[in-house]
Formats: structure tokens, sequence, C-alpha cells
């Protein structure tokens, strides 16, 4: 049993620009960097397939996917938000990254693997039900969530999101929905500005202050989830990792080092050894100074292929 990696090259040809920070060597510095480790050779590497349309449809609506079909040019660029650009290989990018969700799930549950990192981009947990924002399409990590709930039969699913960014979109679909515990940190008041108020019982919210110490982090973090988690009792673990909290990020104003990552980690592991199985699948988000980026990942790796 091994952790499972995935990653495709096709998810570097969606470039929403030289200036833009959600850029292809996000992907290409983790890559880099596992190459330098004795990780890379551990790790079960997996290319994932295009998300079906019916599975798309377990979470978007198809007047949402008709609409980004139509806008997505044949050349240049097209912006859906002042933030988020298409051009001609974003779709296919974006339906990569949440099938690698799907089937990092499938082989979760099968057993194959004992969890999986979803190395993809674009991110998804900007994406509302029929809205696509801050870098995001499909919303990846509800797609998963709704794999393992609809084709699996489980009965609960724990999402954690820890990127520096309230992830609105994955709130904005599993908000009410008592299968799902969703519990997420992020700095406030910051992007997105919205879903910050708890508006469900099944949503957590963490809220952290600028120039918050990772001391405090960690202890609001672990205060805030880390009961409900284990009263929840989860059959499976998704993961939204983003790495934008860290000090040297320049999108935020958080002070997570990597060890913080790795902390977080191993926080999340013990609860699903304790309830799901050992059963994990995380999928990147956020993450924009390169080298911060690529250790993180690498601490998260770490931790998760060390589970036996």
């Amino acid at each position: 049993m091994t952790t499972a990696f995935f990653s495709h090259d096709d998810c570097m040809k969606h470039n929403m620009g030289p200036e833009h920070p959600e850029s292809p060597e996000r992907l290409s510095s983790i890559l880099a960097y596992l190459a330098d480790t004795n990780l890379q050779q551990e790790l079960d590497w997996v290319r994932p397939e295009e998300i079906t349309r019916d599975q798309l449809l377990t979470v978007h609506p198809e007047s949402y996917l008709h609409q980004l079909d139509l806008m997505q040019p044949t050349r240049g660029r097209v912006f859906t938000d002042p933030d988020t650009a298409m051009m001609p290989d974003t779709l296919r990018a974006a339906r990569l990254a949440a099938g690698g969700n799907v089937q990092a799930v499938d082989m979760v549950m099968s057993s194959q693997v004992t969890n999986a990192f979803v190395c993809a981009r674009p991110p998804g947990h900007h994406a509302e039900r029929t809205k696509s924002m801050g870098f995001c399409f499909y919303n990846n990590i509800a797609l998963a969530a709704l794999r393992a709930l609809t084709f699996h039969h489980l009965e609960r699913v724990a999402i954690i999101d820890f990127d520096v960014h309230q992830g609105n979109g994955t709130v904005d679909i599993v908000s009410g929905d008592e299968r799902i515990l969703m519990c997420s940190s992020f700095q406030h008041p910051l992007y997105p500005h919205s879903h910050v108020h708890q508006q469900a019982d099944n949503i957590i919210n963490a809220p952290i202050a600028a120039n918050c110490s990772a001391a405090d982090y960690r202890k609001a973090v672990e205060a805030a989830w880390l009961k409900k988690l284990q009263n929840f009792r989860p059959q499976l673990v998704l993961i939204s990792a983003g790495f934008d909290g860290h000090r040297l990020d320049p999108m935020a104003e958080l002070n997570l080092e990597t060890e913080d990552y790795r902390w977080l980690t191993e926080m999340l592991v013990s609860v699903a050894h304790d309830y799901a199985n050992d059963r994990i699948v995380s999928t990147l988000e956020g993450g924009y100074h390169l080298k911060a980026l690529a250790e993180g990942v690498t601490a998260h790796l770490e931790v998760l292929n060390a589970v036996y």
C-alpha cells in the first residue's frame, strides 16, 4: 500500500498569463523538488483521466457546464472574472484535475493505495455550483466528496481546507449536507470575502487574523476542528491543501512554516487512522511562493507516505 501521486503534463498547458500567480510553474516546481528526493521513487505515480460529464453533473448543473464550454476560446484568453482566465487548453486541464480527484477516491476506496495526492491545476475550492472564480472552474474536492457518497455509498465524509483563502465554492456546494463535515482555516478578512460566517451546522470555520503566529494558528485550528472531526467519525478524509499560508507567500499575511504543514497533515492522518481506515485524498489548491510550495507539498507527502 502506497501513496498515489496524480500528475499530468497537460495541467501545465493552462496558462493565464506571464504575471499570473496561478502559473504552470507551480506544478513544475513541485515536480523538480520531488525529483531531488527519495520520495519520488516511493510514490505510485498515476496519470489522471478526464472527468466525465455525468460525474461533473453530480456537483455542477448542465447550464453551467455548457456556459464554460461556450466561453472557452480557440485562441487567446477570455476572462470569466477579473482573476480567472480561460484559454484553449483550460477545460482539458480542469477536467484532468477533477478526474484525478474522482480516480483518487476510487483507488483509495478500493484499497489499491492507502491515500492519494492530486498534484494538478487549475485548483477548485473557489468554484461555486454555478460560478467560476478565484482561478477555479470545477470544484475538485466537492466532486471527490460526491463520488465517495454517491458511488461508494459512504455515509460520512470530512473535507478539511487549510488554504489561506476560504473555500467559498466548497461551502456553497456542501453547506447543509449532513453527510459532509467541512472544516476550514483561512486568513480573515481576505479574499473571497464571502461565506465566512457559519451558515450550517456542517461548516466549521476557523478564521485567522493577519500576522497570527504559527503557534496560535495551531491552537486555533486544533480547538476548532479536532473534537468535531472525532465526533463526526469520517469514513474518508478529503483535504483541500493550500500552501499559501506560508510566511513567504505573497498572497496573504500568515506566518506558517513547512513544519506547520507537516503538523496539519499528521493531525489529519491521525483522524483518518482512527475512523477512516487511513483513507485520505488530498488535492492541491493554492501556494504561490514556488520554493515554499514545493517544500510544503513534499512535507505533506512525506507524512502521507509514512502511513502503513
